[in-house]
């Protein structure tokens, strides 16, 4: 076999590939570690006196944008009947039911209820912190008293005039680690061969952390022409042969984001992307996708990049589309073996399965919501009526 320094050879080569470490458990069920901020909403998407319902691993959460004040996120049900806090009204800076008109202020306190006197108000409902940044709604679904100390993500370039930044995501039907992966392993390319041509990936080493690791390859093409959305990313053209290799790409994952840049010469990144995998039912075998891929400007002809703009949107939706059909079939898969019976050889790989179960949570049945809330009090029961009475025994 034609091999070359710093490529990954499978062990069927009859080479030996080292162990790496593993994880004990099924790595699909270990859950996004909530202790972080996560985007929950494109900032366009939440419209000024109108809730958004949203949803963090199975947890309703609405977000509210008042017309004078910022953005908040209280959970999405109210105290009372338990309805969706997002079918209500705002009022002010506060959030009114749209059953019974029971009302919420940004901490989640109840402060009007229409037919109750003020010194008999209610318990209210969570809160969220939360904040706005990049054209991204962000909830700390987490700790509250962590919220503080949790570093705030870096977004890539987004902000920075030397590049123009594509805003893209969608819903993908797979648990979020099947998105890690795809990401980090560009030993795929051959799925991408009708979009790319034939593209060889030739890993260049990693580091790693605690919380994070860092993977890098260089790329040469062996076959088929450069596309064009690749050249509008590049800035350049690129031809055939090994003296290619020149472009260096770096994959961080720095839990529980990941961000993806290419230099092709000088300093700055020609291409980076920032993106993060939102999962969005209690099981998390689904996620929501939010990227921010940025694209530096060339320095004399910038608006080249602006002209090029929609044939870069194509390419890399058709990329994206390639790889969404792929991790989902991985979660079927999954779902048909009812285990996790990946052979993986790739150490890059092995290391960053061990980073995701090193860093989330067990995914656990939901415990009895009544009793989470302490709501339930010692002998105490209700008739069917509605009115509550004490339960006691017969004396015997």
């Amino acid at each position: 076999m034609d091999t070359l320094p710093g490529d990954i050879v499978p062990e069927s080569a009859g080479l030996c590939v080292e162990p790496g470490p593993q994880i004990a458990s099924d790595l699909r069920r270990v859950g996004s570690n909530p202790n972080h901020w996560y985007p929950l909403a494109w900032s366009r998407e939440l419209k000024t006196g109108k809730p958004l319902g949203v949803r963090f691993a199975g947890d309703p959460i609405v977000l509210v944008r008042p017309q004078h004040e910022a953005v908040f996120a209280l959970e999405d049900r109210c105290a009372h009947r338990q309805v969706p806090l997002h079918d209500g009204v705002v009022d002010g800076c506060a959030l009114r039911c749209g059953y019974h008109g029971w009302t919420y202020d940004q901490s989640g306190k109840c402060i009007d209820v229409p037919y109750l006197g003020k010194d008999k108000l209610p318990n209210g409902v969570r809160a969220y912190a939360c904040r706005e940044a990049a054209g991204l709604v962000f909830v700390f679904p987490g700790d509250p008293a962590l919220a503080d100390t949790v570093p705030f993500p870096q977004l890539g370039a987004t902000g920075d005039p030397r590049y123009r930044t594509r805003r893209f995501g969608q819903e993908v039907a797979c648990h979020y680690t099947f998105m890690h992966e795809n990401l980090t392993d560009m030993n795929h390319q051959f799925l991408h061969r009708k979009q790319m041509g034939q593209v060889r990936p030739r890993f260049r080493g990693m580091r790693t952390g605690h919380d994070w690791m860092e993977v890098d390859y260089t790329f040469g093409r062996t076959g088929g022409k450069q596309p064009l959305g690749e050249a509008a990313i590049l800035g350049k053209r690129r031809g055939q042969g090994r003296e290619n290799h020149k472009d260096l790409m770096t994959i961080r994952t720095e839990y529980p984001y990941q961000n993806l840049r290419i230099w092709t010469d000088g300093e700055l990144p020609v291409m980076n992307l920032w993106i993060v995998y939102v999962p969005l039912d209690r099981e998390q075998r689904s996620n929501r996708t939010f990227g921010l891929l940025s694209i530096q400007r060339p320095e004399k002809l910038g608006f080249l990049l602006d002209a090029a703009w929609p044939v870069l949107v194509w390419f890399t939706e058709r990329i994206f589309t390639e790889d969404r059909a792929i991790v989902e079939q991985e979660q079927r898969a999954h779902d048909d073996q009812g285990a996790d019976w990946n052979q993986e050889v790739f150490p890059a790989i092995r290391e960053l399965r061990a980073l995701l179960g090193r860093r989330g949570l067990p995914i656990v049945a939901r415990p009895d919501a009544a009793r989470e809330r302490g709501l339930l009090a010692d002998a105490r029961g209700c008739t069917l009526a509605g009115t509550c009475q004490s339960v006691t025994q017969d004396a015997a």
